[in-house]
């Protein structure tokens, strides 16, 4: 007989189970959450959920603050055996009504501050059935029923949940949706299972998270990566603001070496750098608290396997050749919702291809070289944007740097940087170009450097390099056009 599993419950009862309903389990604007207090809550909205006839496997999407309703919500969904889809707040309402569509979800649970985008993503959603607004006022929605969540918790008043809907290992239970760095964002579909093995893997064993420390999650829905510690060193704050920190996480984009070492030095932590993915819910690969390779996504976290492969698929054995990352682990989702042509490419057996190119160092530590999409060939010889965005923000008047590859005149790719400037620094553009010669190979240096007020990114912070390429292909300014580029490749 298969055995019984449930997240929500592993989550919330059992550690009330353990003698810990006492004990803090959220910290939120409203104040603190209980471990006790906190299952009460899941279970007076599960027991909402059922009564408004939400059933096991169907999609409960969320666009809520990151305060403890979410919280709720989430493990509510889990609790009943439905799967809960959370959503970034920064989607508009038409981006939102596209994740509402594609996921088929049958209950729509927003914030009241968010009522405009939740109101429009309702519009057309066909399979739709209830939309739920924090807050006294219900949504002015045409078609699925209006509630509150005053409303939602009334409805199951007299309704007693005291057990989890029956789900095991492989019962589905979290959907999350891609950033869409490319474009359309596909549903990656995770376990209950899933949801333990990252807190038993990287929560315990990297981390070394203990019953008293407290995680201050600042990202939420995704990763804080270098689009976070750049804004925190720029900050200045007094040292003894960070007096509690033992280590701060990254993930997301390659955190650049000056940050780890601008963190250390201002605020007295090591920045733990790695890489995870939607796909495989958390970190793989991390760096470890004191011995950290500063500029590296550290180590493969155990529980994880890795490999580097050539475009032919034979396996990397030795450091220093770059190849496509492949990783393999318990935590991998079980595919993209409705996506076949994606689903083969990516997952070809136990083994998930990432997209990302990664080189292996001499110390087993594994460096990020770029999205393999990214990579560009100059001149013959392939360059890593990463490389030239690092030596970009080592440059004290730069904030913020991304590199793409943009054809010139002659059709062939170049390097070009947008950057965004730290508050009251200048830009020129020169100046920056002649740094990373003198810093990098020549061929590498970007031909053309653009300043910009802000970056664009999806709404859980990466950066959105294909409109990037677009805007630098629609510009009037052409890229020059550099016949040496080849001959400085061979010098």
């Amino acid at each position: 007989m298969t055995d019984l599993f449930n997240a929500a419950e592993y989550l919330t009862e059992r550690r009330v189970a353990a003698g810990d309903g006492d004990r803090v389990a959220i910290i939120h604007p409203g104040g603190v959450t209980t471990y006790a207090e906190l299952s009460d809550q899941v279970h007076r909205l599960a027991a909402g959920l059922l009564a408004i006839g939400v059933r096991p496997e169907e999609r409960v999407l969320m666009c809520m603050a990151d305060d403890v309703d979410l919280a709720t919500g989430i493990l509510a969904a889990m609790y009943v055996g439905a799967v809960a889809v959370p959503s970034s707040t920064m989607l508009t309402g038409g981006e939102l009504r596209k994740l509402v569509v594609d996921s088929r979800a049958r209950v729509l649970l927003g914030g009241a501050q968010f009522a405009d985008a939740v109101t429009a993503a309702a519009m057309g959603a066909p399979d739709l059935r209830q939309v739920v607004l924090t807050g006294d006022a219900a949504p002015q929605v045409v078609g699925p029923a209006a509630l509150t969540w005053q409303d939602l918790l009334d409805a199951g008043a007299g309704t007693a949940v005291t057990a989890p809907y029956a789900t095991w290992d492989e019962s589905p239970a979290l959907w999350l949706y891609t950033s869409g760095t490319t474009g359309t964002p596909k549903g990656a579909m995770h376990r209950h299972a899933d949801i333990r093995y990252v807190c038993e893997t990287y929560g315990t064993q990297v981390l070394g998270v203990g019953r008293h420390d407290i995680c201050l999650s600042v990202a939420k829905l995704f990763f804080g990566g270098p689009s976070f510690w750049g804004p925190l060193m720029a900050a200045d704050l007094p040292r003894e603001t960070f007096a509690t920190v033992r280590n701060g996480v990254s993930a997301g984009e390659a955190l650049p070496a000056r940050m780890f070492h601008g963190v250390r030095e201002q605020y007295g932590f090591e920045i733990l750098d790695g890489i995870g993915s939607t796909e495989a819910l958390h970190i793989f690969i991390s760096n470890v608290a004191g011995k950290v390779v500063p500029g590296s996504s550290g180590f493969p976290v155990p529980g994880y396997r890795v490999e580097l492969r050539r475009p032919d698929g034979t396996v990397i054995e030795g450091p220093g050749e770059p190849g496509m990352l492949y990783i393999a682990g318990d935590s991998i989702c079980t595919g993209y919702w409705c996506r076949t042509e994606v689903n083969r490419a990516v997952f070809q057996g136990e083994w998930m291809r990432t997209g990302d190119q990664y080189v292996r160092g001499e110390d087993g530590s594994y460096t990020c070289l770029g999205r393999a999409d990214d990579v560009l060939k100059v001149g013959g010889i392939w360059v890593s944007p990463t490389e030239v965005e690092t030596r970009l923000l080592e440059h004290p008047a730069l904030a913020e740097a991304v590199v793409v590859g943009v054809p010139d005149e002659d059709g062939l790719d170049k390097p070009v940087a947008y950057v965004v400037a730290r508050p009251g620094r200048r830009v020129d553009p020169d100046e920056l170009i002649a740094f990373c010669r003198a810093g990098l190979a020549s061929f590498k240096r970007p031909r053309l450097v653009v300043e910009v007020d802000e970056l664009p990114k999806t709404a859980t912070g990466k950066i959105q390099r294909y409109r990037l390429r677009a805007l630098a292909t629609a510009t009037e300014a052409p890229v020059p056009t550099t016949p040496s580029d080849v001959a400085e490749v061979q010098s």
